[in-house]
């Protein structure tokens, strides 16, 4: 991605990054803005995938203005420097804004590991790098002139409390549950972000449920039963293309500007679970992710 690609383009050279976009939604969305002229960051945990999903997307898009950056997102150091090389890029090519960020990147894991920072990992991947990342994007974002900050939820957060107890469920870890409390995450943290942005800038923040779709998200790292069953559930599911319709559709629609609603399936908002609204519960949330982060 440089500064001398071709600048007419149906986006208006929106600047957009998408955590997770070697594969499965993240990579349906990256081929689809990028084909629409977009100037896309795609981000990946493998330096081959992120190659080759750069080539494929080139190859089906010749002008696509599209670049991969290299990222593990379950460790904060690796966070920090992935946005470090954004910020300069776009200090350099993109008069220092990013448009769009979308976190999608999410992991599921069958038994209990802590990241290289001593947390659950499925909390770290899905919530806490993307509340991370969004920190430290956060000057870039606030430059651009309405920026949206979409973060992938499922309707898995429905009848889900935060597990403060023990919110790294190490005592007694449950892959389905450990699952669902950082889908809930997701949806707190958007309406949050509103809560404490949206009446003085013009960020905005939506959780987006795709519904079931058919990726390898759950094939990943799980074994055994956990495996069976998820590779059963998701020939259920959508085509990716089809789970990143409403992720293309917020990240780009004029009609979603300045929206207030947070939750949105099939391009349209639907109510979350109520205790995902719970402002109290949420403030606690950031108040927490900010202490875990080193905020």
């Amino acid at each position: 991605m440089n500064s001398t690609m071709n600048q007419s383009t149906k986006l208006d050279d929106k600047v957009i990054v998408i955590t997770g976009a070697t594969s499965g939604i993240g990579y349906a969305a990256a081929r689809e803005l990028a084909g629409r002229g977009a100037l896309v960051i795609g981000v990946g945990r493998s330096e081959a995938r992120c190659l080759s999903a750069e080539a494929e997307i080139r190859e089906s898009h010749p002008d696509a203005q599209i670049g991969f950056r290299v990222a593990d997102l379950s460790a904060q150091g690796h966070v920090r420097a992935l946005a470090a090389q954004i910020r300069e890029w776009a200090g350099a090519n993109a008069s220092g804004k990013i448009d769009v960020l979308i976190n999608n990147a999410a992991m599921v894991t069958n038994r209990y590991m802590a990241t290289e920072d001593g947390y659950e990992t499925q909390f770290a991947v899905n919530h806490l790098a993307g509340f991370l990342l969004t920190h430290e994007l956060l000057p870039l974002l606030a430059a651009a002139r309405a920026a949206r900050i979409l973060t992938v939820s499922s309707n898995s957060h429905r009848r889900k409390r935060i597990h403060w107890r023990d919110p790294m469920m190490r005592r007694r870890y449950n892959i389905l549950l450990a699952y669902k409390q950082s889908k809930l995450a997701n949806v707190m943290f958007s309406a949050e972000f509103n809560r404490r942005f949206a009446a003085a800038t013009s960020m905005r923040a939506y959780a987006i449920d795709p519904g079931l779709v058919n990726t390898g998200i759950g094939s990943k790292d799980t074994r055994g039963i956990v495996r069976w069953i998820w590779e059963n559930r998701r020939a259920k599911g959508v085509s990716p293309e089809q789970g990143a319709e409403t992720v293309v559709y917020i990240a780009t629609d004029p009609a979603v500007a300045g929206s207030q609603e947070v939750y949105w399936k099939d391009c349209q908002p639907v109510p979350p679970s109520e205790y995902a609204l719970r402002e109290r519960e949420a403030a606690r949330l950031w108040e927490y992710s900010e202490r875990l982060c080193g905020i």
